[in-house]
């Protein structure tokens, strides 16, 4: 039997057109669909790790990203699978990626942020709740 997710080839950067998939993936989720093109390329030329998963016309369906020191902390960002993509495992394929990837294979301990829903999903790669560390944040005026 042939592995149905085969077709689909990993990327750690991203074309122009790949980059506009990914502005078509954040436009369906509350929690970046506000992103501009402009900063979504600030944000990528920022990002240590990139992961990406392309069909076979190079089209950009899954996608995630890693911010580290490479040494201590690493946190997982934008864990994001094209709606008509899911429930293939694409999401499991992309966190894979991320706890096996080669540059991140020494970083202490990585993190994440996700909805509670979303907690069963992330502890299979031994993520936890934390129970008493609370996240903090501060936004620019």
């Amino acid at each position: 039997m042939t592995d149905p997710l085969a077709q689909y080839r990993i990327v750690e950067t991203l074309t122009e057109s790949q980059v506009s998939d990914l502005m078509e993936l954040y436009k369906n989720e509350f929690w970046c669909d506000k992103r501009t093109r402009e900063d979504v390329v600030k944000m990528l030329a920022a990002t240590d790790v990139i992961i990406g998963f392309v069909d076979e016309g190079d089209r950009l369906i899954a996608f995630t990203r890693v911010i580290t020191d490479f040494v201590y902390r690493g946190t997982v960002f934008d864990v994001i699978v094209n709606p008509a993509h899911r429930k293939m495992g694409l999401g499991t394929k992309l966190m894979d990626a991320v706890v096996n990837h080669p540059k991140l294979q020494a970083v202490e301990t990585l993190g994440l942020h996700c909805l509670p829903k979303m907690i069963p999903f992330y502890e299979r790669w031994k993520f936890a709740d934390v129970g008493e560390m609370k996240f903090m944040k501060r936004k620019n005026p």
